[in-house]
């Protein structure tokens, strides 16, 4: 049975990478019904397609190189829509608390006195990687996997690649930063050799890939004109992305 959808609540929702399908029946649930959806600008429109008819959209977020919203602004915003007594949903990409600042957004709203729930979504982290064909994961290759993001003010990400290792490393928002991140983790010592492949807009019909290797990835990504947004996934498992497509072509498994 089903949980009631309250009035007077503000529901913080995470969006999945891209593919509708990919949504949480929760999730779907809530944004059909809501009366006001502040939405971040990457959730997509098929997405968004999924809310009710007199919903009313608010653009809520903002893109890398964009001047940054007010956050607190939103909550405020969010917080007077909720004692109007109306069904509040905030859309998040991915999962709100995987890198979507949803627990700022939590705490503001906290703040405000108005009763929230965050319903988690399905994070590109895991299924960027999987809709190209890599397992994050794989007995005998790689038992210990690593999410970090390239969306920072540093150049190189802020990040002590001296320090972060594991078998699998997943980069969020790596697109506009792809060349400091590379060069940031040659220079620690990861060997150029190392399998690399960025994802381009992950689960959605402009899904773009390209496979190659860590010394190599950000000059071919710009030959090949990949855009944000992008992860990058490094490590062994990469290199079992042709056979695992291959197999599942052959199968008919979309």
């Amino acid at each position: 049975m089903s949980r009631p959808i309250e009035s007077g609540r503000v529901y913080i929702v995470g969006a999945g990478p891209g593919d509708p399908e990919l949504l949480t029946l929760r999730g779907a649930a809530i944004l059909n019904a809501a009366d006001v959806v502040f939405h971040d600008q990457l959730v997509s429109d098929e997405v968004l397609g999924l809310a009710g008819p007199s919903a009313e959209l608010i653009a809520a977020g903002h893109r890398a190189g964009q001047a940054k919203r007010d956050q607190r602004g939103v909550a405020v915003a969010m917080a007077e829509r909720a004692r109007r007594g109306q069904i509040v949903c905030r859309l998040k990409g991915g999962d709100p608390f995987v890198f979507g600042r949803g627990g700022e957004d939590l705490e503001a709203l906290l703040a405000e006195g108005v009763p929230c729930e965050v319903v988690p979504g399905v994070s590109s982290a895991l299924a960027g990687p999987a809709a190209a064909g890599v397992p994050v994961t794989h007995r005998g290759v790689a038992r210990s996997v690593l999410i970090v993001t390239g969306h920072q003010q540093d150049p190189q990400g802020g990040l002590d690649w001296d320090r972060l290792r594991a078998d699998t490393v997943i980069v969020l928002m790596a697109g506009t930063r792809l060349g400091a991140i590379s060069a940031a983790m040659l220079a620690a010592g990861w060997a150029a050799s190392t399998p690399a492949m960025l994802v381009s807009s992950t689960t959605t019909s402009r899904q773009r890939q390209l496979q190659g290797h860590l010394g190599e990835i950000d000059e071919r990504a710009q030959a090949a004109g990949l855009a944000a947004p992008a992860l990058l996934v490094v490590g062994a498992v990469v290199e079992l992305a042709g056979r695992f497509l291959k197999a599942r072509e052959s199968v008919g498994v979309s």
